[in-house]
């Protein structure tokens, strides 16, 4: 094969393969799994505001008898699903929060007589008093889901581990 001929087959093959990844002939359908359309039915919304009631009467109960104390301001799920927290005094100590809790100040979501504590340190991270808030450690995570599926009845199967 002469070498003008080896020359325009590669030219050839490039502008097919050009003209091929053009048109998006073999490129695939996108995926949108985690997408939903739309919104959850009456009835399932009217469940969900019934169970944030609920939720609300149970954190405003623990608040009374001293179980909870929040630092962020509305409903958090996690810390009364649990038994409650006393999130200021975690704030405090600076040993970690609760995972609603580190979502809420993130969300600026922070009471605003915590909010006066807040800060930032050069990596974006929250402080609290020029100390970083953390998540509680996973020990304590886990006797907090512990503690929760007594009150939920959940038995939970160990479907994988890390």
């Amino acid at each position: 094969m002469s070498r003008l001929n080896q020359v325009v087959i590669g030219l050839l093959l490039i502008t097919v393969g050009y003209v091929l990844g053009a048109s998006q002939s073999f490129q695939s359908t996108t995926l949108l799994a985690q997408q939903k359309s739309g919104t959850p039915t009456e009835e399932t919304e009217d469940k969900i505001k019934g169970a944030v009631k609920q939720m609300l009467e149970s954190q405003l109960a623990l608040e009374e008898e001293n179980f909870m104390t929040t630092a962020t301001k509305g409903l958090n799920s996690f810390a009364v699903s649990c038994g409650g927290v006393n999130a200021m005094e975690d704030l405090e100590s600076g040993n970690g929060v609760d995972p609603e809790t580190f979502a809420a100040l993130y969300a600026d979501l922070a009471k605003p007589d915590v909010a006066t504590h807040l800060g930032r340190d050069d990596q974006g991270r929250i402080t609290y008093k020029n100390k970083i808030v953390r998540m509680y450690p996973v020990s304590r995570l886990k006797k907090m889901f512990a503690t929760r599926i007594k009150y939920t009845g959940e038995t939970l199967e160990e479907e994988s581990s890390f």
